[in-house]
């Protein structure tokens, strides 16, 4: 009865996604493969090096040149791990790509669908429609107050404004206004500074 009420959870997991992984598992293996290198190397200089104090030269010398094979194959493997590095990076940066176009074609079927439910004449028609409410209410408004005023009596208006707008702002002086001296210290008693105008 328990399973009734759980959900489960549905991943989708792309070819891109395994791919990463594979990549990235690649990586790993090249990763432990040059730790172990790198242990065998040490070991064996220090057993060349023992192997010197011994008297032992040519076995020392045998050590250093598989020492020298086992350099030469770290290098290999840090240029792969170079590779495997930037195909990771590429695969991952190509699903963004991938997500952004999805997300940009589903906005613009979207915007398609939208922009065909408004065709250009119903615009205009409801811009028609709206004006003519405009000029209705005004009428009305003219109407129920009485009156309408002509182009001429707007103007006169208008006119009337301007004038009761210019008496209200007060008069800006045309002289300058003088200047103010700076106040000059006084040092008083116990190094206070006092102010005076001069």
């Amino acid at each position: 009865m328990g399973h009734m009420f759980s959900k489960k959870k549905v991943t989708r997991v792309t070819d891109q996604d395994r791919a990463v992984l594979q990549l990235k598992k690649q990586r790993d293996q090249l990763r432990s493969y040059q730790r172990r290198i790198q242990s065998v190397m040490e070991k064996d200089r220090n057993i060349a090096r023992r192997l010197l104090q011994e008297g032992n030269r040519e076995r020392a010398k045998l050590l250093l040149k598989k020492k020298r094979h086992q350099e030469t194959l770290l290098i290999r493997t840090e240029g792969l791990l170079e590779n495997l590095e930037l195909m990771v990076h590429d695969v991952e940066f190509a699903q963004i790509n991938l997500q952004v176009m999805e997300g940009l074609q589903q906005g613009n079927e979207a915007l398609k669908q939208m922009n065909s439910m408004l065709s250009m004449e119903d615009v205009e028609r409801i811009l028609e429609e709206t004006q003519e409410g405009v000029e209705k209410q005004r009428e009305l408004d003219a109407l129920l107050l009485g009156f309408s005023l002509t182009g001429e009596e707007e103007e006169d208006v208008n006119r009337e404004l301007d004038e009761l707008v210019g008496l209200e702002l007060p008069e800006v002086p045309s002289e300058p206004l003088p200047e103010r001296y700076p106040p000059t210290k006084v040092k008083g008693d116990r190094g206070r500074v006092a102010l005076t105008a001069s």
